[in-house]
């Protein structure tokens, strides 16, 4: 993978796409913390948002050419109900039958939780990786943050 200087991911700054969720009671543990499968779901959200607003030019089959190989997360606060959460994406490496995304989770200020997602690109009768073609290299690397 060829590497960019790598992004805060625990700042706002870092990120290229944004979108926003609201925290339901049924997010909620036994603690009364967001659970750690709702603020996942926040990543997905976060990842449909970016892949909407940078790959839309691809066409309506552009999910069907991707698998998510690797999901990391680091978790650093804890969220409450009521509320909302922010959520940036930005594309951190690419190579050349795959893509990272680092991902942050926000209240206010404050960093929640960052991910690292590893994507691959997949022909979609074979199933097996493929090398990103031209036009999805201009649009990852124009949705970096050099």
């Amino acid at each position: 993978m060829t590497d960019t200087q790598e992004p805060d991911l625990k700042s706002r700054d870092a990120y290229v796409s944004w979108t926003s969720a609201t925290i339901r009671y049924r997010d909620l543990d036994p603690n009364g913390h967001v659970n750690n499968g709702a603020i996942n779901e926040f990543f997905e959200d976060g990842r449909v948002q970016f892949r909407h607003e940078q790959m839309i030019t691809l066409g309506d089959d552009i999910l069907a050419g991707f698998a998510l190989v690797k999901f990391s997360v680091e978790y650093f606060k804890t969220l409450h109900y009521p509320g909302s959460v922010d959520i940036g994406t930005v594309v951190t490496k690419i190579g050349r039958t795959s893509y990272v995304l680092g991902q942050g989770i926000f209240s206010g200020d404050e960093c929640i939780a960052v991910d690292e997602v590893i994507t691959v690109c997949l022909d979609a009768e074979t199933q097996k990786s493929q090398p990103i073609n031209d036009e999805l290299r201009a649009i990852l690397e124009n949705a970096q943050k050099l």
